[in-house]
């Protein structure tokens, strides 16, 4: 990826979030509603059709999504609290806790069976928007450019405007991601079932918190010898 020296491992790490924001949302769009858990950009648009008279979205739905969102992104900002703490331990701790969110939505669809769908799908956007607020944040606090994990709006937009940049590959690579993201995740969610997918994604993020706390034991110990 682009500047190793600069963000070291962090690049591949965004990069396998990226994917797990792709899956959660085929999840929620394709599970449980016209809503999305990790693009907050869709559920404000779909409050506008509801505005506008649209019947078949649940204005509800796309509230405890943002609502939910905006909770992780302030937790984030509390695991975040010491600006001394290393970008691969931060990295680490937020997957390992995203790991844990999305693992609880995981038993949630799994134990949902004579549960009320509307209750199911309530809780399941909750602790997924919960989650995906986490990552963005956390993301965002990194700031390693044109990988928000999240949103490829401005990826989009910097390969049109930009021309010849240094991350051009870097943007093409995260489109690639939440592509492969949302096609595995609609590939589980129609051939197999929505605990699948959500399987998949405790595991990819699983590996992340794993990856990301070996990095950085790795560039504390480097640290510690120079």
């Amino acid at each position: 990826m682009d500047k190793p020296a600069a963000d070291g491992q962090l690049p591949l790490l965004l990069l396998g979030l990226t994917i797990v924001s792709g899956l959660v949302d085929a999840v929620s769009y394709l599970g449980l509603g016209h809503v999305f858990v990790a693009n907050m950009t869709g559920n404000v648009v779909f409050l506008g059709f509801v505005a506008g008279g649209a019947a078949d979205i649940s204005a509800v739905l796309s509230l405890v999504a943002i609502a939910a969102f905006m909770l992780g992104a302030l937790a984030a900002s509390r695991l975040a609290g010491n600006p001394s703490r290393p970008p691969g331990r931060l990295l680490a701790i937020a997957s390992c806790v995203q790991t844990i969110i999305v693992a609880g939505a995981l038993l949630v669809s799994l134990a949902s069976f004579g549960v009320r769908a509307d209750i199911s799908a309530h809780a399941l956007v909750l602790l997924l928007a919960f989650a995906m607020g986490l990552q963005t944040a956390t993301a965002r606090r990194l700031g390693v450019p044109d990988l928000t994990t999240t949103v490829l709006t401005l990826a989009v937009t910097g390969l049109a405007a930009d021309g010849a940049h240094p991350n051009t590959g870097r943007r093409l690579v995260a489109i690639v991601a939440m592509f492969v993201g949302a096609f595995v995740g609609a590939v589980l969610m129609f051939r197999v079932s929505m605990s699948a997918a959500l399987a998949a994604a405790v595991v990819l993020l699983g590996l992340n918190a794993i990856a990301s706390y070996r990095w950085s034991s790795s560039t504390a110990a480097v640290d510690r010898a120079s």
